[in-house]
């Protein structure tokens, strides 16, 4: 979900992280920026901050927002290798130019990163096929940075453990989000039984379970769980509002 962000007497912009960007990074509190659009259609939200830092006569941005992100380099990927689309000498350019660049093979899910870089380099081979083209075994970029078992000092993020595991287990090929439903519904009922039931144990395992059955359709439905907070987040961050019998009952206008 795209958001386009107004700082009053500041700037018009765009993020789909509004906590991170605006707050962690330009260090502004939500109570001192609005949320003027909110969108998936990224070519609604380039093109209409443009006419909004028009209108508000800020400076444009000369670059379309969805254009900041189009990546040149096109990695192919198969079940033991991804293969870049340049020869070695000119590899350690095009990857710092494509931080950020994500792709799947069969069993992985990459996300480039700066720390990543020498790495690559150091491991990154020629292909035997196109002198043009270089690559890396899969399996051994996913040990040296990926997988927590071997990280132990890295917090692995839960939520793309979950994912991981969903798509590991077919959810995402064969489930759909009418099924993730049904169980979400399915949780909230053991929930319920044991918060009647005051069972500590079994409410842990229900919220954990809600948690699992929200990122997953979240995912079947193109979006991420982590995004979907966030956005809730920066709405109830403004709220005003009263506790009310055990309520937050919020202010109306």
């Amino acid at each position: 979900m795209y958001n386009i962000y107004h700082i009053p007497g500041k700037k018009i912009g765009v993020t789909r992280n509004l906590n991170k960007r605006v707050t962690e990074q330009q260090g502004y509190a939500p109570e001192e920026y609005e949320v003027l659009f909110t969108s998936d259609d990224i070519d609604f939200i380039s093109n209409k901050e443009i006419e909004l830092q028009k209108s508000y006569g800020y400076k444009r941005d000369r670059t379309l927002y969805k254009n900041l992100f189009k990546s040149n380099m096109k990695i192919n990927p198969t079940e033991q290798t991804s293969t870049f689309p340049v020869p070695l000498n000119k590899l350690k350019g095009n990857l710092s130019d494509n931080l950020g660049l994500e792709w799947e093979t069969p069993e992985f899910k990459f996300k480039l990163q700066k720390e990543h870089i020498p790495w690559i380099m150091q491991n990154a081979k020629t292909s035997m096929y196109n002198n043009n083209r270089s690559y890396i075994y899969n399996k051994a970029f996913y040990e040296a940075f990926f997988n927590p078992v071997h990280n132990p000092n890295e917090i692995p993020d839960r939520f793309d453990l979950i994912r991981f595991w969903a798509k590991d287990k077919g959810i995402y090929a064969k489930g759909n989000s009418t099924t993730q439903y049904v169980k979400l519904m399915e949780e909230a009922g053991e929930l319920a039984k044991a918060l009647l039931n005051n069972d500590r144990a079994e409410i842990v395992d229900a919220i954990g379970d809600i948690a699992v059955v929200l990122t997953n359709l979240a995912e079947l439905e193109g979006l991420k769980i982590e995004d979907c907070i966030d956005t809730a987040y920066n709405v109830i961050a403004r709220r005003k509002g009263k506790m009310i019998n055990g309520t937050f009952v919020k202010e109306t206008l």
